[in-house]
Parts: C-alpha cells; sequence; structure tokens
C-alpha cells in the first residue's frame, strides 16, 4: 500500500526551485509486531517515565531534555532552545555541494527516503536535476531537518525520482585504523586468485529482493498460525556445525568448492 508522505518541502539549486515529497524508503508494516503483555491477565502493560529519586510518575508536559554537567548533575533545556539550533529553513533543502557519487562510503549511509516531485508545475526543475547528476555521476549534499535534529543528507537519482539518505554524524563513525592496521597487504597467489575469481563468477546471480529475505519473520508466522489452531510447534534444537576433523589445503578446498558450484547449477 502507498504511504503518505511523512515530509513536504521545496528542493533548491541556485535559483531553481521545486516542490518535493519525502517517504521513508523502510517499512516495519509488513513485520510481526508484539506487545508486552501481563501473563496472569492478558493485559498490554503500559510504559511510563517515572522519577528515579521520588519513584513518582512524571506526566508528559513535565519531561525535559537534559545535558550532563556533572555526577547527578543536568542543566535541562527547553524545546525552543533546542529548536532554536536548527536550521533557519525546516522545510527546504538547499544543495550545497556536488561529490562524485561513488566517492562516498556506505558506512556513512543512515535512513534512506524516497523524493518525488509533489506539484506537476515542478517536474520539469525536478528532472532536469536529476538528470544532470545521472550524466555527470554526482551526487548532491545538503542539510535538514528530520526526526528533530538537522542532518547532512545525500540525493542521488534512483528510477524517475531521487533517493536522499541522512548521513551519520562524523563523530559516530569510529576510525577503521586500529582493526586494519595489522592486517598484511599482500598479492594473492595467482592460482589461488584465479580459483577465487572462478569461484565467484560461479556464485554470481542478479540482485533480487528475495536474497534479503527474513527467515526469522517466516519461522515467527508459522508459529503464530500453528497456536491459532491450538497447536504448539515443536522445539527446534540449533546446533552448531562441527568443525572440519581434517586439514586440506586452499587450493584443494578451493576446486572442491567450484567443482560443487557447478553441480548445483
Amino acid at each position: 500500500m502507498e504511504q503518505r508522505p511523512f515530509w513536504k518541502g521545496y528542493l533548491k539549486l541556485s535559483l531553481v526551485t521545486c516542490p518535493i515529497a519525502l517517504t521513508p524508503v523502510v517499512t516495519a508494516a509488513e513485520r510481526v509486531q508484539f506487545h508486552t503483555l501481563n501473563r496472569a491477565t492478558g493485559h498490554r502493560v503500559a510504559s511510563r517515565y517515572v522519577d528515579a529519586d521520588t519513584r513518582e510518575t512524571v506526566e508528559a508536559d513535565d519531561i525535559v531534555k537534559g545535558y550532563q554537567t556533572g555526577p547527578d548533575e543536568y542543566l535541562a533545556l527547553e524545546d525552543e532552545e533546542l529548536d532554536s539550533a536548527s536550521l533557519e529553513s525546516l522545510r527546504t533543502i538547499d544543495i550545497e555541494s556536488f561529490v562524485p557519487r561513488d566517492s562516498i562510503d556506505s558506512i556513512w549511509f543512515d535512513r534512506p527516503h524516497y523524493v518525488a516531485p509533489d506539484d506537476p508545475v515542478g517536474e520539469e526543475a525536478f528532472g532536469v536535476i536529476r538528470d544532470a547528476m545521472n550524466a555527470t555521476g554526482t551526487a548532491a549534499i545538503a542539510r535538514l531537518v528530520l526526526y528533530r535534529r538537522e542532518r547532512a543528507v545525500m540525493l542521488h537519482p534512483h528510477d524517475r525520482g531521487l533517493v536522499l539518505w541522512t548521513l551519520r554524524y562524523g563523530e559516530e563513525i569510529r576510525d577503521s585504523s586500529p582493526y586494519f592496521a595489522d592486517i598484511r597487504l599482500e598479492d594473492g597467489e595467482h592460482e589461488l586468485l584465479d580459483l577465487f575469481t572462478t569461484l565467484i563468477e560461479k556464485r554470481l546471480t542478479p540482485w533480487k529482493p528475495s536474497l534479503a529475505s527474513d527467515p526469522v519473520q517466516e519461522h515467527l508466522l508459522e508459529i503464530i498460525a500453528a497456536r491459532k489452531k491450538g497447536k504448539r510447534p515443536r522445539k527446534s534444537k540449533a546446533t552448531a556445525p562441527e568443525p572440519p576433523t581434517n586439514v586440506i589445503s586452499i587450493v584443494e578446498a578451493l576446486r572442491k568448492s567450484i567443482a560443487a558450484a557447478g553441480r548445483k547449477r
């Protein structure tokens, strides 16, 4: 089912502006959803904020953001103060610059959103911006307030529209050096490289959404269906694979893998 846009505003490049609508790419509507219940009564359990010291319930109007300044010391900030730190325009994506599309590592990507024109009058300008990025192999960088926070965002062409990715903040990304520094950089043996390349080619397949299917979701639906019929599905015992007892060379293992891949095809 088509989802209604959750954000409407304008895409601006220099003096060109067009109305757009954003819709999250990811949806949880089809996933199995659970509620927390009281086992004794079967009623849903409600959650509420409680004062850590007095143990009394805190009303919604009395909840504020707090910045810790010391042990058990906090500075309360009101919503107006937090909003003042955001962009002046909350409804305009003003493209600041362009970067080569393949120069942004995927570790920076956070949440994807579909971007589509929101008015037939602005479709021409929208299409020109999209086609220009396609022709130059670039992505646009801008800033936007989403989910109550100012975010750097990247836009790139997708199908007939655009996809907007919110980007992770710089301080959220760990430096990879401590994790990869000790890995040796050596040229692979020619025979091994050829064998690995052959194995990859034999397992090469076109991308399709089913490759990212969720087996846990399918098993949960089976359990729910069985419980609806008054049955209790048998518990499956997860077993870890036995470690290999015989040591074989990498070349021999690759050759056996290639042969098995060929038989599967």
